[in-house]
């Protein structure tokens, strides 16, 4: 198997521990609400984590800043990083549908992650498909906003090469993989490359490994999940669960990154979304961190992930 012994770093999307106010409250526009969980893990006792279940990096967002965007506290939070061994990268969205604390536009992101010392900022694109969103990728009307997305971009390659800050464009949950590629593609640059989401593909109807093999030669970041799929008479429902734990060959996702990433791709950062209702919210925090656990050692032990705590 070619590269089959890759290493990489081990990181963790702060998503993973929303339910304890981290990373961005996602998922609520359909209530036509911004809704944000009430803050109980902040940054530092974050840091603090990664170093009891070993993790490389932190993949976290303007949340976990606080929107506190000042010089002092950035200093500080590149400095905490530092002293904890902890590698840092930065998540922002250009108009995140239900929680606006996460957006940012490209200029003003890459100055932050400069000053956190982040070597890697993601971009949500936030386009609109119309309906029906089944075969609607590359559209008239999505191509105009990527090309609106292309104009901010190229005309910011100038701070990237400044601050030598790479940049990944995530197929998030409303761009298809072949969007994503088009928009890198055009780009053309060594510092932009793609973030595959291994399951934002199901919200478009992409299939997961088709996906990744289409994207995982742009990657220069990876959303890692795992999820179960389950059928009863609501429906059919993608649950987030631990790594390892869901219907994902996980084994196989990690082969082809492996393979076909370029070297670019430094990282695999995990992300949890589990399920919200059957706990409290107390109780689903709990999980939450059972959760990450539970995934940081499947990782180490099975994919072969990572370099503390091994």
């Amino acid at each position: 198997m070619k590269n089959s012994k890759r290493q990489f770093k081990l990181g963790m999307h702060s998503y993973t521990l929303h339910l304890s106010g981290c990373g961005e409250s996602w998922g609520f526009q359909e209530y036509g609400e911004n809704h944000a969980f009430e803050k109980t893990i902040d940054l530092y006792k974050m840091m603090d984590i990664a170093d009891e279940v070993g993790l490389d990096v932190l993949h976290i967002t303007l949340v976990d800043l606080d929107n506190d965007t000042s010089a002092k506290h950035l200093e500080e939070v590149k400095a905490a990083a530092a002293k904890h061994g902890v590698e840092l990268e930065l998540n922002v969205s250009f108009n995140a549908p239900c929680d606006p604390r996460v957006n940012s536009n490209v200029e003003d992101a890459l100055n932050v992650g400069h000053a956190i010392g982040a070597n890697l900022v993601k971009f949500s694109l936030d386009t609109e498909h119309p309906h029906p969103t089944s075969h609607s990728s590359m559209c008239p009307e999505i191509m105009t906003q990527l090309s609106e997305r292309y104009d901010e971009f190229k005309k910011n390659i100038p701070l990237m090469e400044k601050y030598n800050m790479k940049v990944a464009i995530e197929n998030h949950c409303d761009t298809f993989a072949d969007e994503v590629i088009w928009l890198v593609t055009q780009l053309s640059h060594p510092l932009i490359g793609a973030c595959c989401d291994t399951i934002n593909s199901l919200v478009l109807m992409e299939g997961i490994e088709e996906c990744v093999r289409k994207m995982a030669p742009y990657c220069y970041c990876v959303h890692f999940c795992d999820n179960k799929i389950v059928t009863d008479p609501d429906g059919t429902h993608s649950l987030g669960t631990a790594i390892g734990q869901g219907d994902v060959d996980c084994v196989k996702i990690m082969q082809i990154l492996r393979a076909e990433a370029p070297e670019e791709l430094d990282t695999i950062d995990l992300e949890i979304e589990l399920p919200l209702s059957g706990y409290t919210i107390e109780e689903g925090r709990e999980v939450e961190l059972k959760a990450l656990r539970d995934s940081v050692e499947y990782m180490h032990n099975v994919l072969d992930l990572g370099v503390r705590g091994r």
